[in-house]
């Protein structure tokens, strides 16, 4: 089975506020590259946002998601509530029903001691192998890597160990002020390659090769979406950029690597 993952650096999704004002649908190319990756014209979506210890955000977010991935796509849509993590058995049937598993943003380390507290990053692990879509954005793109950067303790960089699946570390937003700095520093401290993405930006990853989809940023303050591989060689700084969207992809061990690509793209 192919093992497939979106993991999106952020973007909005459309979302209500309460007074009525709606963001702009950002993610739409990421949305339907991640079901199209099912193979299906109307796949199973199971949605979960752990990384938001509120239910009713919980549930709030998934109302948005249902608008894009039920009613815009069609889909069948089902979500995970945190609270449901101590029924294994009412876990594992939605795990099975799903085609499409997504996780939202929020606090990752709260999602990560959550899952694996509960034995739900083995589930997960299982499902990514079993050839169910994993996918995510921000909190829900980062977990997938061998760590990301805490939100915690603001101005100093804090390393947080995730599910490591793939051996980097993986910064979401990354225009954000502030953001690339403390990368840079766990970066140095770690010794990972370290993968960072703005808004509107996503790594999309089938078996050992990945390519970047990007989309319109519409209320970001960058002209185009990006994506950049950093990593340190002794006391240098490495950075260059991720190659933009593609129908081609490329081998990711070059791209987890501390040695720069070649120009010529791997046809999939």
């Amino acid at each position: 089975m192919m093992k497939k993952i979106v993991a999106i650096g952020g973007g909005e999704n459309g979302r209500i506020l309460d007074d009525g004002k709606e963001f702009p649908y950002e993610t739409e190319i990421m949305d339907r590259e991640i079901i199209r990756l099912t193979g299906k014209e109307k796949p199973n979506f199971l949605f979960m946002v752990h990384a938001q210890d509120s239910l009713e955000s919980q549930e709030e977010y998934f109302q948005t998601m249902k608008r894009i991935y039920g009613k815009k796509f069609g889909c069948q849509c089902l979500d995970l509530k945190s609270n449901e993590l101590d029924n294994m058995e009412k876990v594992k049937e939605k795990i099975d029903w799903a085609d499409i598993i997504y996780e939202g943003g929020g606090d990752t380390e709260i999602m990560l001691e959550l899952w694996r507290n509960s034995g739900f990053d083995e589930l997960l692990y299982n499902a990514w192998n079993a050839g169910k879509v994993i996918s995510g954005i921000s909190a829900g793109a980062v977990c997938w890597f061998k760590s990301c950067d805490s939100e915690r303790d603001k101005g100093k960089p804090t390393n947080v160990e995730c599910l490591n699946w793939f051996n980097a570390h993986l910064t979401p937003h990354c225009e954000v002020h502030g953001r690339y700095e403390t990368t840079k520093e766990n970066l140095k401290k770690n010794k990972l390659v370290g993968i960072i993405l703005s808004d509107c930006a996503a790594l999309e990853i089938i078996d050992n090769q990945y390519r970047m989809l990007v989309s319109e940023p519409l209320c970001h303050n960058i002209k185009q979406a990006y994506g950049k591989k950093v990593y340190w060689i002794n006391d240098a700084e490495y950075k260059e950029e991720i190659i933009l969207p593609s129908k081609k992809f490329k081998n990711i061990d070059i791209l987890l690597s501390k040695r720069k690509e070649r120009n010529h793209e791997d046809e999939r």
